[in-house]
């Protein structure tokens, strides 16, 4: 009886042992799974965090470039603020007058015609070395080859304002309304095509404008001018020496003179001296951009 009851003892604790054994081996087994469990749901959270995160960053760069493309218009348009007005053409003499008083009243205006005929770039060259500004006023008959428009787009991208000066320089008394509008409509659209900016200046071929011309170019919003002096049409100035010595010595010089010019072999030889003798002379080659616009 008692052997019988020691087995029965060993036998239940051999059941107890067994039964411990499976509820550590099952417990043991949750727990890993709970651990693989609770590491692949902490994986998929960081990878959401990363995947949010780097879509954050990629919504944050453009708005940083368009912030910053803000910031470069706004600087530019500043810089188109910068240039104030400070003189005026006179309707009545063309001659360049200050806006008000302080302003320097010794100043000359360079102008060029019938550009760009063949030294055109090279005139702009020199007054570009000078660091002096003049209007070029062209004639589309001048625009007609690509070779041609690149010249005038050179001529402009290198600061020089481009004026009209009619398609065919015919004189503007000779021609019909419609003929008018045509030389002058016609010659500003293409300036524009060439430069992309529309001219703001106009001058009409001899000095002849008419009423008709002259509503045109105020359609146009257009300064017009002629000159006060100029010599280089003359046979006994087509050389350098002569033309220097009446552009700088002439008895019209005078305040806020509006000095006409031509693309012309002689001219263009003649220039560098020409502006060093204005120069010298105490006049300051005023830049077309400080003149008032309409």
């Amino acid at each position: 009886m008692k052997k019988r009851n020691g087995g029965q003892i060993l036998f239940k604790l051999l059941v107890l042992c067994s039964v411990s054994f499976m509820l550590l081996f099952v417990q043991a087994c949750s727990s890993q799974q709970a651990n693989q469990s609770t590491s692949t749901k902490e994986s998929k959270d960081e990878a959401k965090v990363e995947e949010r995160n780097e879509s954050n960053q990629q919504n944050a760069k453009p708005k940083k470039e368009e912030k910053l493309n803000e910031e470069d218009s706004k600087d530019l348009r500043d810089n188109d603020d910068t240039i104030e007005p400070q003189y005026e053409i006179s309707p009545e003499t063309s001659l360049v007058k200050p806006l008000k008083e302080g302003i320097n009243e010794k100043v000359v205006l360079l102008t060029i015609d019938d550009a760009p005929d063949q030294y055109a770039l090279e005139m702009a060259k020199h007054l570009k070395d000078l660091d002096v500004k003049a209007i070029f006023f062209v004639n589309g008959h001048f625009l007609r080859s690509d070779e041609e428009k690149e010249i005038l787009k050179k001529i402009h991208s290198m600061g020089f304002p481009i004026g009209n000066h009619t398609m065919t320089h015919q004189n503007l008394n000779d021609l019909t309304k419609e003929q008018q509008r045509k030389e002058i409509i016609q010659l500003n659209q293409l300036i524009k095509e060439v430069t992309g900016e529309k001219p703001r200046f106009f001058r009409a071929p001899f000095g002849e404008n008419t009423e008709t011309s002259k509503k045109i170019i105020e359609e146009e919003q257009m300064i017009a001018m002629n000159w006060t002096y100029g010599y280089d049409w003359e046979s006994e100035y087509q050389n350098k020496e002569a033309l220097t010595k009446i552009m700088v010595d002439s008895p019209f010089l005078t305040n806020g003179a509006n000095l006409l010019m031509h693309d012309r072999v002689w001219t263009r030889d003649a220039l560098p001296d020409i502006v060093k003798g204005l120069q010298n002379k105490g006049y300051t080659i005023v830049d077309p951009a400080l003149i008032k616009g309409l």
